[in-house]
């Protein structure tokens, strides 16, 4: 079982640029899709990108692509979020996700196991 600790959210003017990570620990993490999530207020979870367990494979929401980046350590157990020109419109509480061990990686919600506690995202106009 892999558990999730997230840091790196805050607040930032439009244009900024925040680096989310995600802690895990357990024996399991390698073996294991990471994604993340986010949620605004009044609106339901939803995906923003994933990777496989090795990294090679990684998925992307429409409205992220060419903004943010997923990246991953399996050597210090970490998930990382690069978020780039960011829009007020990205204001959400931020999740990581692992699916369970040797799955592929999803955008469903339903298909991760595991979550963080989530970290806040706020830009401002």
């Amino acid at each position: 079982q892999v558990q999730l600790v997230e840091s790196g959210g805050g607040s930032v003017q439009t244009g900024g640029s925040l680096r989310l990570s995600c802690a895990a620990s357990g024996r399991t993490f390698s073996s294991s899709a990471m994604a993340w999530f986010r949620q605004a207020p009044g609106k339901e979870r939803e995906f923003v990108a994933g990777i496989d367990g090795f990294g090679n494979e990684k998925y992307y929401a429409e409205f992220v692509k060419g903004r943010f980046t997923i990246a991953r350590s399996n050597a210090n157990k970490i998930v990382t979020l690069q978020m780039n020109s960011l829009e007020p419109e990205d204001t959400a509480v931020y999740y990581c996700a692992a699916r369970r061990p040797w799955s592929y990686t999803t955008n469903r919600v339903s298909d991760y196991d595991t979550w963080g506690q989530g970290t806040q995202v706020t830009v401002s106009s």
